[in-house]
């Protein structure tokens, strides 16, 4: 009966979000367009709170060890979730064990962009041209085991070409130099690649999505373009400690999914490159159970590592 007592009772104060990343980057803007509104819908301020380092490594653990009462939670991203796991030889955290997973917010999916200089005006045309030149054509990301490197890497599995990965500490650098034509290849974030692509810096070849983007709607998936199976995006979660009663779980995701449901949020998320993609509880760890050896497979094909 106690913890029940004690379920039905929360919030009755603050509920703090960790983000494993400085202020000021995607998982921020993301929290910060929800906090105010679930804050609202709990009765409870939203606390957001920073521990970068590690790739979000440093932030999930202090919530795995966190008191499973509820008022300390992880918003994380797939780096932190399912590629971590793969690319440190010694991560603190199991995701799975340490974690209650309370809803996915939302998907990234990215772009697959060029220099406007590549002789190639369509991936079909950027498959034959790397086929022609293997190991001539460079591709940008924001560094080693990251989704920027590994989504290049499935590409390169996938329509077996061979290209060569020059990483860079964050994505800005690695798009600078893309603009400049000193790598030829990244894949980035819609809302940057829509940017860039309609004012001619860079030219979009394919989405990663199942579907065409409305920020990029000339532009194919990577199925229509002739990659088939190949649906890879990235996402956005609420992650409790292990041992949280299943009652708040079951609160602060249904809190969430109104949040999710409000048109100007939606929205706003668009517009910064996350799609609503609300999964419950139970539908989120399977998820998660799903995507841990995809990625799994992507960082041993990349060779990346991390001690």
């Amino acid at each position: 009966m106690t913890t029940c007592a004690v379920a039905v009772a929360w919030p009755t104060k603050p509920v703090r979000v960790i983000i494993g990343f400085p202020a000021g980057g995607p998982l921020d803007s993301h929290m910060r367009l929800l906090s105010e509104r679930l804050g609202a819908m709990l009765g409870q301020p939203v606390v957001i709170e920073y521990r970068a380092g590690a790739g979000g490594a440093i932030g999930a653990d202090a919530v795995a060890k966190a008191a499973p009462d509820g008022y300390t939670v992880l918003l994380a991203n797939t780096g932190t979730m399912v590629i971590n796991p793969a690319l440190y030889s010694k991560l603190p955290y199991q995701t799975l064990r340490d974690f209650a997973p309370v809803a996915r917010t939302a998907q990234q999916p990215l772009a697959m962009i060029v220099h406007p200089g590549v002789a190639a005006k369509t991936l079909p045309e950027f498959i034959a041209l790397a086929r022609a030149n293997p190991g001539k054509l460079n591709y940008g990301s924001a560094g080693n085991g990251g989704i920027s490197h590994l989504v290049p890497e499935m590409f390169k599995q996938a329509a077996g070409i061979n290209m060569v990965h020059v990483p860079y500490k964050g994505s800005a650098p690695a798009f600078t130099d893309l603009i400049a034509g000193q790598v030829q290849f990244m894949a980035e974030s819609i809302p940057q690649a829509a940017q860039y692509a309609k004012q001619g810096s860079v030219r979009a070849l394919a989405v990663t999505s199942r579907e065409r983007n409305p920020a990029l709607p000339d532009t194919p998936t990577m199925a229509e373009a002739g990659v088939r199976n190949f649906e890879v995006v990235g996402f956005y979660g609420i992650l409790a400690p292990a041992a949280t009663p299943r009652e708040t779980v079951e609160r602060l995701s249904g809190a969430l999914r109104q949040v999710l449901e409000d048109t100007s949020i939606r929205d706003r998320m668009i517009a910064q490159g996350a799609d609503p993609a609300y999964l419950g509880p139970a539908a989120f760890r399977a998820f998660l159970a799903a995507e841990a050896p995809r990625w799994a497979a992507a960082v041993t094909a990349s060779g990346a590592k991390v001690d």
